[in-house]
């Protein structure tokens, strides 16, 4: 017995000292509701001014409070066949020439990137694959009414209950929902909600789920790649994938999840 607890006591020590001393990669995760609401999303909401005074001032102090974080590197979600011209347009806001439009990956994207010092801004996004939508639509509409107006409803709830925090709370408070358990939980469960239809015959729940997963973990692959030791990643993206990679990054034994909620 003595010699296990003195095995325990020794690996828990090697545990510690690696903590502290960890080459990991840090990642800090924010997810957000799109500022710039273009109506893609299966959940459609209202859309938030955050050009007005007091969101601006929030957004300002947000981005300086991340930038303090020191990241080398900021990775956002736009199609990476705009590389070129984001980067542009970030080289211009650095020089005072560009107006920062309505979207997240400019408020906040480029003002973290700026204040933390860096010379460009990454794309993780993944658009070659996305959620299978039409054909689950088409089965349940075929086969399983009742699932579609089960599936109808859930996203009709979780539109009112999101509607109702944007009407209702700060921006601030608005953000800390976004990251917290409650929605990521709603979120994800959508998918569960049909994941069994055509279980054992054509499986186009599953594959359906599948489809938004893969795209999810192509998105991660790409913090992953941007993400090697040594480097702090700030990485925003719609709170419908964060969710997701939330739950990625907590399995990620090479990279360490820091808290964005200490930040909002």
């Amino acid at each position: 017995m003595k010699h296990i607890i003195l095995l325990l006591s020794s690996l828990f020590w090697l545990g510690a000292a690696s903590a502290t001393e960890s080459p990991n990669a840090q990642v800090l995760l924010m997810g957000s509701f799109h500022f710039a609401n273009p109506g893609l999303d299966a959940v459609k909401t209202e859309t938030v001014d955050v050009m007005t005074p007091a969101h601006q001032e929030y957004l300002v102090a947000l981005a300086e409070r991340i930038a303090a974080t020191k990241p080398t590197k900021v990775l956002l979600e736009y199609n990476r066949d705009d590389e070129d011209k984001i980067n542009r347009q970030y080289q211009e806001y650095r020089a005072g020439s560009f107006e920062l439009p309505v979207n997240e990956i400019y408020q906040i994207g480029f003002r973290v990137a700026r204040l933390a010092g860096l010379s460009r801004v990454y794309s993780f996004d993944e658009r070659t694959v996305n959620w299978r939508a039409e054909d689950l639509f088409n089965y349940m509409g075929e086969h399983a009414p009742q699932e579609k107006q089960k599936f109808e409803a859930r996203i009709a709830e979780i539109t009112e209950k999101l509607n109702h925090v944007h009407a209702t709370l700060s921006l601030q408070q608005q953000l800390r929902y976004f990251n917290g358990p409650e929605l990521d939980r709603a979120n994800m469960a959508m998918y569960l909600a049909t994941n069994h239809l055509g279980a054992g015959k054509s499986f186009v729940g599953a594959d359906a789920s599948a489809s938004w997963w893969h795209r999810n973990f192509r998105m991660y692959a790409m913090i992953q790649h941007h993400a090697a030791p040594g480097e702090r990643v700030f990485v925003l993206g719609g709170q419908g994938h964060t969710a997701i990679l939330r739950q990625l990054l907590a399995l990620d034994p090479s990279r360490d999840s820091l808290d964005i909620n200490t930040l909002l």
